[in-house]
Formats: C-alpha cells, sequence, structure tokens
C-alpha cells in the first residue's frame, strides 16, 4: 500500500517555494542548485526531492501561486463595484502592496518563466494574459474609447512598466513606501507629470538616505 502525505507535507512544500523564490531571486534559476535550497529549507538533498522531483517544478510552483495570487487580487476588487477611476486605483494600490510583501516571487515571475518547459509556461502567461486584461477593462472604463483605437491593452503595459520594476529602486529604507507611490503612479497614468502635483501625497515614512 502506497504510503499517504503527511499532515505536513504541504506546508513543507510552502518553505521550500518561499525559500526557493528567494533564492532564485537573489542567483537565478539556473545558478542555484538543489543542494543549496535543501541547505537553505534546513533538509537533506534526498529530502527535498521527495517534496519536489525537480528545480523547474519548483519553478513553476512559485510562477504559477504568485499568479494566483494576483488574480484573486482582481477578484477582490471587482467584487467592491467601484466606479471607473477607484477600481482603477484600488487595483494599482493592490498590487503594489502585494509586490512590497512578494518581492521575490515577482522577480522570479520576471527573470526566469522563460525557463519552463513551454507547456508550463504557456499555462502561467495565460495567468498573466488575464491579469493584463483585467488592467485593460479598467482602463477603457476610465477613457472608454481607446479600446476601439487598440490602444487599451498598450497602455495596460505601460502601467505594468511603471509598477512591474520598482523592486529595483524603491527601498524598504527609502522615504516612500509601495502604498505611497501607488496614488503617484495612478495620477501620472491619469494625468501626466502635469497633472501630479495637484495629488495629496502622503507624508514621507522614512528620512531618505544620504
Amino acid at each position: 500500500m502506497a504510503r499517504g502525505k503527511s499532515p505536513t507535507f504541504e506546508v513543507q512544500r510552502g518553505v521550500i517555494l518561499q525559500e526557493a523564490a528567494q533564492l532564485f531571486a537573489d542567483k537565478g534559476f539556473h545558478n542555484a542548485s538543489m543542494a543549496e535550497l535543501a541547505k537553505a529549507c534546513g533538509v537533506s538533498k534526498p529530502l527535498l526531492y521527495h517534496y519536489y522531483k525537480d528545480k523547474e517544478n519548483i519553478l513553476f510552483d512559485i510562477a504559477d501561486s504568485y499568479m494566483d495570487q494576483l488574480l484573486a487580487i482582481v477578484a477582490g476588487v471587482e467584487s467592491q463595484d467601484l466606479e471607473a477611476e477607484p477600481h482603477l486605483s484600488a487595483l494599482v494600490m493592490r498590487f503594489m502592496e502585494e509586490y512590497e510583501h512578494s518581492q521575490n516571487q515577482h522577480v522570479v515571475l520576471v527573470q526566469d518563466v522563460k525557463f519552463l518547459q513551454t507547456a508550463q509556461e504557456e499555462y502561467v502567461v495565460g495567468k498573466q494574459r488575464k491579469v493584463v486584461a483585467a488592467f485593460a477593462d479598467a482602463i477603457e472604463r476610465v477613457e472608454p474609447g481607446l479600446r476601439s483605437r487598440n490602444l487599451d491593452k498598450p497602455v495596460a503595459m505601460i502601467l505594468f512598466g511603471m509598477i512591474n520594476w520598482t523592486f529595483t529602486w524603491l527601498r524598504s529604507d527609502g522615504r516612500y513606501t509601495y502604498g505611497d507611490m501607488a496614488p503617484v503612479v495612478t495620477a501620472i497614468l491619469l494625468n501626466g507629470v502635469k497633472g501630479l502635483l495637484k495629488t495629496e501625497m502622503p507624508p514621507a515614512t522614512a528620512a531618505p538616505k544620504e
């Protein structure tokens, strides 16, 4: 009789995904080894293979579970039934708040999904397209007519260009938090730089680094 999974099986897999996300983000997928991951998780290498058969499946689970988190955010904002501009603002705010606490997963999604097998990559990319479509819909609600000019998705990608790379410059010990920057992003998208100074800014949360 095959031995069943222990009650802690999924908990341990979650720990592995957290440690792997940090390792892959720091070193890159190809430069990180299963031996290093086992050490980071405090388990033996054979035990690590009990939870995951290879590094590629770990990468897939990191990316796939992170996309599920982002899709859940989209669904949560949609359930609030907000007007067009508050809806877009809420999407930007919730995504940036998530990025602040899921930086490693976000880095892995951005830099390493291309190393997945084709079927796995297409599955993750399919979820990414759903997120982009949700933002494109939100933008079309703010400015009806963009879709008829095939501009709704390009504008959505411009928005993602502003928020997806914040991990490269926005620091936890800097002047502003991700939440502070969310209304700035929304103001720039809706009004351009000329409208930015009309946006009420939160007070600085920390002194700037010298």
